[in-house]
Formats: structure tokens, C-alpha cells, sequence
């Protein structure tokens, strides 16, 4: 065969592989991509007259970012790791954006206009402090230097290359730096810090080498606490140990003293200890006394006095120099609905450089970070701008009394997320577009048809993207046929709700609960499960959905919880409580009652059941029930694993007809001494099955899946192993899995990886678990695969006994009785780590499986089961093969097609969701991390529907012209053959 000939063979069988790309004019259509950052933490604007006006900000999810001011996109992010957290942020030489990290272990250096790093440094030291990161104006040999403090030492590095220049240790052991300080004009700094809790220290340190110019110590009985405030470049103000004294430290010339002033002198309604609230305004400070803030002048001769009281919610920036020898500082208060920003000269308070009124969203809550930045109006004066950082953790950027840009970075911190059907359209409700212009109409044809031959231009493609924008309806606020619109509800750290529409990720609404809300009753809440609490069918379509958010006033598991009902049409907040009882777990149970409410048991720390909602009509299901209620609990830093069920009603505080007792019924206590849990994974409650049988082609045998949703998954490792991979060494080192029935506590399966350590990420489906972790002795990642079956149905497998009903499977079965089991597993190489993995889920079930794995890359991977089958053989049989059964690889295949997210990134990707829709063959699958991405996906391709840009018109038009084309040659046949008779 010539060449050519086999190389277009070769392109023909090629391209009929399936693939999973997209054309250029689709992206879009499917799925969206959000970009955030997190909680701001610190700012330094960037706002000189040439290139573009930006704001680096490092965020507490360790981000650092540059946003464009006018708009307050994102020009460039970086995303440090989990331990990686950003200390101090400053500018250097007006292109280098300096970052210390680490608990200040690493310096870095990036270019201010794209992000590049230039160079890193590593600081090491004698033992643990605070990080502290000072811009100086020293220069050696043409070359800024900048301070820091970290890990006990003092560090002067160069701005251009990163080289250490010197450092200095210090002899003090117990000294603890609060502040690192360059006096104007000078070429020395100031190290100042806390020695054995009543000690004041001083070093003056020479900045161009390092050399100690002078220590000087001053002692106070009373001793220090908290943070201090720097109210000139030789005097900072702190609190004694009990928060009632304030101490003005000065160290001027090496000289040392402390004035004390009683806060009660100074306010005479105080009550209890004051917090200072950190700044660095001249001759200037703040402290808290409850909820009021206080500001304090230092005077000239060291007198304090107080300047103003605000009972109103208050936000402190920190000095901005505006000219020489002035400082400017910004204050942002809370007035009803609307906030006040005003702008102050740090020597004048009775002078206002800014003063303005600004409308402001009541669920953003309150403000808790001010930084201000001014600029120069075309008539000489100056303006100023603010950047805030909000409750829920937007964050905003006000000029002119207005709002130029918002950001919902609060998005960046979601921790449990739900659904919600959108409601069915009422009738009068156009759903289709209508096609007012012909023209218009066969244009958009003919547009569709050069992108299907691929001959559309940039411009075509441009058209066409903007046209199935238009005429899409997949942002419509009702349901469609095909289960694609919903809601996504997600709840976030800072305690808020958002409502994305699935269409194009908007916020349909959003709500800052009340419920976790801090308030002295919860000074410390924190939101815990979000569930579907209401979900009205059709008969009860003049009821909207609702959810229930679980939340609790405090990290351990015995602080008391807090509950809030949330309208999932409205986000309107329809109840909230706080509970007596603490919530150490949710279990959403499969009731109902008549009004669609779903009943739900919280388990307080003593193992108490408490039911809701509390109605007669609830607890009258529940009765009904009791007996089939059970749960379980883990225990990770003890291996114990309890399986309880309920008994009569409470005793106690806590007792009321809604609170039941627990019985435990079983315990599995692992040896501390060679276990330690560090996974467990169930099914998820609403997936659905499509059979429980199996077809074996090679053997024409059936097995039948063991599907239970009582199944738990338990992953074990050496205590010496659950420390960071190569920890140990592969003799040290195992991996125990546990398969166990949560009602009996019997062990259905174990098995031991040998050499192997976590951390194991895993996934439970119908009748089968995978999970991922560390070979130690291949020194690769590994997936392993169980399946299990029920061999108790092994009489049932005769199909004519099923005909003639001669067969067993209406028997009663008992959770109680010895389960027969038998499963398959195998393991297989991987190439990557692993952030998340989930199952796709279809409405009925029928579709195949696919996991969805989040890779350390942070996108997500489609991965067939079928390269999860435990049955594969290096070999198999032609029956095998036409069963789907794949040739045994030791690895298993990254296909690039195969990566939902295409080209995009989900930045610290955290979790995978997936959720059944109405149409069979697709799932929707949103992923979240600090990005949010949203897409369709048809594990089996979508055999049951036509694609969403099939043009119908086209297809119609083509029907039409080849039954013309029939008529026509039919008619021409008939005069050809009257003619050949004619002859």
C-alpha cells in the first residue's frame, strides 16, 4: 500500500475517535468561570500618573493580586499554598511588589505589571516570632533595602536581587517584637518588643550594617498585653495586662520611659478592658471599650486626651502621607442604612478633608477594613478613595459618594452548597423567542451553517457566539424541561447565602444571616450544613422551597447551636433560633411531611436526637418510624467508630416531647498504637439506582450489586504515616480499608496496602467505593477499586424462575443477619495528586459513571469507570470485550480531552458537586474553590436530546428541498420513460 494511502487511512480512523473539545464558537454556552480572591487582608495602592492605576492586595486564602482601580478586575493572582500565609505586603521602587510569607520564612519579589516572580529568598532563624515587613528609604550602593523581622532575627535585604545583606540575632530569649521603626531622615531603626511579659526592650539598630547602636530596657510590674500603636516615630501607646491602663512608651535619643493613665481618667463611663485597635497615626490612637470606640490624642507633652466617642460601628485606616510633614487617615461609621466615610487630618480632628454618604446593602453587613488612597483634581485639591472590606467579605471601592465596583469575594470560601428547582413558568409566560425578522432569521442560519463547515471568520464566530447568548433561555428565572436551570445555594465562612443561577452564575440574591451573626450571645459562630428543608411538588406549587442552615456559636462540638429557615425563591429569612443544645451532626431524615418539610435529627454532643420541625404532625411520623432510625458516629483522634439507635425521651435541661435518647449498639475501637482514621465516605442519600443486577457476558452469570446506604468507608493509616508523603519509610507505613455496616458494625470487607500513606481521597457509588493515596514502594499515587456483590440472591439467578415466580426475592431481609458478600477489587498507577473526586449522577441512574477528579492543577479530570473495572485482564476475552471490559494497564489513562474545565483553572479547588438533571443523559457538576466553575456534562454523550445549537430550521429546509428534488426526478423519469416507449 503506498504511504500516502496508509496515512489517510490512518487520518480517517483517527478522527473517528470521540473527543471531548469544544468548537470555538460554544465556550460559553455550557458553563461559566468566576475568578476571586478571598478576604482582603492588606492593600497598597499603585496610582502613579503613568501605567495603570492598581491596588495589590494578599487575602487570608494566602492570595496575592493586583486590581485594576476602575474597574476592579483582577490583572494578575497568585495562589500560595495551604501553610504559605502572606505576613506583609509593600512596594518597592515603584515595580516590585514584595511579599514576606511563611510565619516569615520566604521573601519574594514580583513584577508589579504582569506578576513575574524575579527572585525569592529563604530567612531562617533561631526560633518562632512575629513577622514584620518595613520599607526603607536606605540605600546601600544604589540599592533600597528592605527590614525584616522573622523567626527571631533581623533581616536587611536588597530590593534588586534578594541578596541578605546582613542580619542581626538578638540575646534577649523571651523578647517579643511588636514594631520595627524608621525615624525619618535617618539610617537607623528602631526594634521594639515585650521580655518576659513586663519588660519594654529598645534596639537601635545602624540599617547599612547591622551594628547595635544601643539597648536600652525599662521595666513595668503591671506587664503588657495586645497590640500596640504607634503615635510617632519615637513613642507607641499600649495596654497593662488587665486592659485598664494605658502605657505611652517613648524611646527618644535611647532614652526610655513609660506614663501610665488610667483609662477610667480618661472615660469615666467605662466598663470593662479596653482592646486597642492597631494603627500608626501620628499623635493619634483608637481603643474599643465593648462597642464603642474611643479616640485618643498624645500631646506634645505626652497628656492624653480624648477627641471623640462613636457608638456606631467604626473602621480605622491607617496615616496616608498627603504632603510633607501631614498624614491623612480614614474613618468609615455605620449610620442605619447608609455608611459614613470621612477623612481627617491626623494633627486637626475638627478638620474633614473628606466627608461622605454612601447607600449601602444591608447584607454586606458591617465594615471591618478601611484603606484609603488620594489622588490630585484638576483643580489642585485632593480627592480621596476608598477601598472597604465587608462582613461577608466583599469588597468595594467608594469615590464621590458612590460605589465605583464591588467584588463578591465572599465566594471564595464556600463550605457546603444545595440546589434548588427554580419555579414551573405560570401560564400567559412566553417561553420561546419569537423571530420578528425574516432577514435576521435566515442570516443567523447561514451563520450557523459556515460555523458547522468551519468557514466562519473571527467575526463570524464573534456573531454566532453573541446570537446563542441572546436567544438562549438558559437564564430564565423558571424551570425547563430539561432540568438545567436551578439554583445553586451556597453558604460561605463569613455566614452568608448566595443564590447562582445555574445559566449564567449570577446572584439571584443573597443574605448575611442573623444567626450567625457575632453578637455577645455568639461571640464566635460558624456555619456548619446547609439542606433542603422544604421542597414542594406539584401539588404544592403555592408553597416556595426553603432550606435549613445549621450553624453553632463556637469550633468545638458541645457549643450551642444556631438554625435559620431560608426562602429559596426570595432569600428572604423566614426563621431563625438559637438552640440550648449543641450540634455535633445532621442527619436529614427520608420523611416528609403533609406540608413537604423534610424531618431532620441533630445530634447534640451527649448523643441527645433532637427532631424537627417540632410539630405534632412530625413527631407523629416520626413514631411511626423510630424503630428503623439509626446512626453513627467517628471518633478521629480516638479510632472509635459507635453505631447508636434511639430510645425513650430525654432527661435533663434539655428535655422536651422533641428530644430522644440514643442506645449504642455497637463500637469498633481501632489500636491507637498502629491505626489512625483519616477518611470516611458514605453514598450519597439520593442517588438513584437503576438495577440491581449485573450481567457477566463471559460466563452469562448475573451478580447482584450489595446496595445499601448503611455502607460506611473507613480509611486507616500508621500513626507514623499521617504526616506529609515520605514522612516515613514504606516498612513503617500501611493503609487499612474498612467496609462496615453502620447498622450491625459488621466488617463486610478489609483489606491492607502495605508501604502505602494518605491522604486518601474517596467516593462511594451503587456498589462500589474508589479511593486514591501513595504508594511509598512504587513512589506513585495510586486508585484503588472495591466492588461488592450479594451472594444471598445467588438462588435468584435463573431467569425462569423470575418468569414462573419461583424465587425469593420478596423474602423479608434483616440488616441483622450475616450479609453474604463477596468482592472484586484491583489498584492501578495515577499520575497526579489529588484535591477532590465525586461521582456523576443521573436522574434514573441509566447513564455510565464517570469520576470527576480534582487535580493539585486544580481542574477537573472526566474519568471512565470502565478504567476502574476490577475485572480487567491483560487479556480479555472476545466476550469480555464486546461486554466493554478494558485491556489491564497498570496505569491508568489522562486523556487532555477529558478535562471538563478545558483550559480553566478552579483555583484552590475544594469540592466537586454534581447534580442529576431531569434529561437523562447529562449531570450538572459545579466546582468551588477560591474560582467557581459550572458545566454540563453527558458522561454517555447526549442520546437522548439534540444538541442546543441543532438548527431545526435548517433540517426542515432540507426536507423540504429533497421531497421537491423527489417530485421533480420522478416527474422527469415518467416523461423519459413515456419518451423511450414513444420510440
Amino acid at each position: 500500500m503506498p504511504i500516502t494511502h496508509a496515512f489517510l487511512l490512518f487520518f480517517i480512523f483517527s478522527s473517528l475517535q470521540p473527543t471531548l473539545s469544544l468548537y470555538e464558537d460554544q465556550v460559553g454556552l455550557t458553563d461559566w468561570h468566576q475568578q476571586y480572591i478571598g478576604k482582603v487582608k492588606q492593600a497598597v495602592f499603585h496610582t502613579h500618573k503613568t501605567g495603570r492605576k492598581r491596588v495589590v492586595v494578599s487575602t487570608e486564602d494566602n492570595v496575592i493580586a493586583t486590581l485594576d482601580l476602575r474597574r476592579g478586575e483582577i490583572f494578575w493572582r497568585h495562589v500560595l499554598g495551604h501553610n504559605d500565609v502572606v505576613d506583609g505586603i509593600v512596594i518597592a521602587l515603584g515595580k516590585y511588589v514584595i511579599t514576606l510569607s511563611s510565619e516569615g520564612s520566604i521573601l519574594r519579589a514580583w513584577n508589579l505589571p504582569d506578576g513575574q516572580m524575579v527572585w525569592e529568598s529563604s530567612l531562617h532563624g533561631p526560633k518562632h516570632s512575629k513577622s514584620l515587613l518595613v520599607m526603607t528609604n536606605v540605600v546601600i550602593e544604589k540599592d533600597n533595602v528592605v527590614i525584616i523581622f522573622s523567626n527571631g532575627r533581623l533581616h536587611a535585604v536588597s530590593c534588586i536581587d534578594g541578596e541578605v545583606l546582613w542580619n542581626k540575632d538578638f540575646e534577649v530569649e523571651s523578647l517579643k517584637v511588636q514594631k520595627v521603626i524608621q525615624p525619618p531622615g535617618s539610617n537607623f531603626v528602631y526594634v521594639v518588643g515585650f521580655a518576659a511579659s513586663s519588660h519594654f526592650e529598645m534596639y537601635q539598630i545602624n540599617a547599612k550594617n547591622g551594628e547595635l547602636l544601643k539597648h536600652e530596657s525599662a521595666a513595668f510590674s503591671g506587664g503588657f498585653s495586645g497590640e500596640v500603636s504607634l503615635v510617632s516615630s519615637e513613642t507607641l501607646v499600649a495596654l497593662d495586662s488587665t486592659g485598664l491602663i494605658l502605657l505611652r512608651i517613648r524611646f527618644h535619643k535611647g532614652n526610655v520611659s513609660i506614663q501610665q493613665t488610667p483609662i477610667s481618667n480618661l472615660v469615666e463611663d467605662s466598663l470593662g478592658p479596653a482592646v486597642i485597635i492597631p494603627s500608626s497615626i501620628m499623635e493619634l490612637f483608637a481603643i474599643k471599650i465593648n462597642a464603642v470606640t474611643i479616640f485618643i490624642r498624645v500631646t506634645g507633652t505626652g497628656k492624653l486626651e480624648v477627641v471623640e466617642k462613636a457608638n456606631h460601628e467604626t473602621a480605622v485606616g491607617d496615616a496616608l502621607s498627603i504632603s510633607e510633614g501631614q498624614q491623612a487617615f480614614g474613618l468609615v461609621q455605620h449610620a442605619g442604612r447608609d455608611i459614613h466615610l470621612t477623612v481627617k487630618l491626623a494633627h486637626d480632628w475638627g478638620g474633614d478633608l473628606l466627608k461622605e454618604s454612601i447607600k449601602m446593602d444591608q447584607q454586606r453587613g458591617l465594615v471591618h477594613k478601611v484603606f484609603i488612597n488620594n489622588y490630585v483634581r484638576t483643580d489642585g485639591s485632593y480627592g480621596f478613595r476608598a477601598l472597604i472590606v465587608m462582613e461577608d467579605h466583599s469588597l468595594l471601592l467608594l469615590q464621590q459618594g458612590a460605589i465605583v465596583w464591588s467584588r463578591e469575594d465572599g465566594l471564595a470560601s464556600i463550605i457546603d452548597v444545595t440546589t434548588s428547582e427554580l419555579p414551573v413558568e405560570r401560564a400567559g409566560v412566553s417561553v420561546a423567542k419569537v423571530e420578528l425578522n425574516l432577514f435576521e432569521w435566515l442570516k443567523g442560519h447561514m451563520l450557523k451553517l459556515k460555523g458547522t463547515l468551519m468557514l466562519a471568520s473571527p467575526e463570524d464566530i464573534a456573531a454566532i457566539q453573541y446570537m446563542r447568548l441572546k436567544s438562549s433561555e438558559k437564564s430564565k428565572m423558571t424551570r425547563d424541561h430539561n432540568g438545567f436551570r436551578k439554583l445553586l445555594i451556597a453558604l460561605t465562612r463569613a455566614g452568608k447565602l448566595f443564590a447562582l443561577h445555574t445559566g449564567d452564575g449570577r446572584i439571584v440574591w443573597s443574605l448575611l444571616l442573623q444567626s450567625l451573626h457575632k453578637s455577645e450571645a455568639c461571640q464566635h459562630p460558624i456555619g456548619l450544613n446547609l439542606c433542603p428543608w422544604q421542597v414542594p411538588h406539584h401539588h404544592a406549587l403555592d408553597e416556595n422551597p426553603s432550606v435549613l442552615v445549621v450553624g453553632r456559636c463556637g469550633p468545638s462540638s458541645d457549643a450551642p447551636g444556631v438554625i435559620s429557615f431560608v426562602d429559596s425563591y426570595t432569600g428572604k429569612e423566614l426563621s431563625s433560633s438559637s438552640l440550648v443544645h449543641s450540634v455535633a451532626q445532621v442527619i436529614p431524615l427520608p420523611y416528609t411531611d403533609s406540608t413537604e418539610q423534610r424531618l431532620h435529627l441533630l445530634i447534640d454532643a451527649d448523643k441527645h436526637a433532637h427532631l424537627y420541625p417540632k410539630t405534632p404532625e412530625a413527631i407523629g411520623i416520626f413514631q411511626r418510624e423510630f424503630s428503623n432510625i439509626y446512626w453513627y458516629s467517628v471518633e478521629d483522634d480516638n479510632g472509635i467508630i459507635k453505631g447508636y439507635a434511639l430510645k425513650s425521651k430525654c432527661d435533663g435541661t434539655v428535655a422536651d416531647k422533641f428530644c430522644f435518647g440514643s442506645r449504642e449498639l455497637w463500637s469498633i475501637v481501632l489500636p491507637s498504637e498502629s491505626e489512625k482514621i483519616i477518611a470516611t465516605v458514605t453514598r450519597k442519600l439520593n442517588e438513584a439506582v437503576h438495577t440491581q443486577a449485573k450481567l457477566i457476558a463471559a460466563d452469562q452469570d448475573v451478580m447482584y450489586k450489595y446496595i445499601s446506604r448503611n455502607l460506611l468507608f473507613v480509611a486507616t493509616v500508621a500513626p507514623k504515616a499521617s504526616g506529609e508523603i515520605g514522612s516515613v519509610t514504606p516498612e513503617e507505613s500501611w493503609l487499612v480499608v474498612y467496609l462496615i455496616d453502620t447498622v450491625t458494625g459488621f466488617v463486610l470487607h478489609r483489606v491492607t496496602h502495605h508501604g502505602s500513606q494518605g491522604p486518601v481521597e474517596a467516593v462511594f457509588s451503587e456498589n462500589w467505593v474508589v479511593y486514591h493515596y501513595f504508594n511509598l514502594r512504587a513512589h506513585r499515587y495510586e486508585m484503588s477499586v472495591i466492588e461488592i456483590y450479594d451472594q444471598s440472591w445467588a438462588d435468584n439467578k435463573d431467569v425462569w424462575k423470575l418468569v414462573v415466580g419461583k424465587h425469593n426475592l420478596t423474602s423479608p431481609i434483616s440488616s441483622y443477619s450475616r450479609s453474604e458478600v463477596v468482592t472484586k477489587s484491583q489498584s492501578y498507577f495515577f499520575t497526579h495528586s489529588l484535591k477532590a473526586i465525586a461521582v456523576t449522577s443521573t436522574a434514573k441512574g441509566i447513564t455510565s459513571k464517570q469520576l470527576l477528579i480534582g487535580t493539585i492543577g486544580d481542574q477537573v479530570l472526566a474519568l471512565d469507570k470502565r478504567f476502574l473495572d476490577p475485572r480487567r485482564s491483560v487479556n480479555p476475552t472476545q466476550a469480555e470485550r464486546e461486554e466493554g471490559i478494558i485491556p489491564l494497564t497498570d496505569s491508568l489513562p489522562i486523556i487532555p480531552q477529558s478535562y471538563i474545565t478545558h483550559n480553566l483553572r478552579v483555583e484552590g479547588l475544594r469540592g466537586i458537586i454534581t447534580v442529576p438533571a431531569k434529561l437523562e443523559s447529562t449531570t450538572l457538576v459545579f466546582a468551588h474553590g477560591l474560582d467557581l466553575f459550572f458545566t454540563h456534562f453527558a458522561p454517555s454523550r447526549t442520546y437522548d436530546s439534540l444538541t442546543e445549537d441543532f438548527s431545526c430550521a435548517l433540517l426542515l429546509i432540507t426536507i423540504v428541498v429533497l421531497v421537491a428534488a423527489i417530485f421533480v426526478t420522478w416527474v422527469l423519469s415518467q416523461r423519459k420513460e413515456l419518451q423511450d416507449k414513444w420510440r
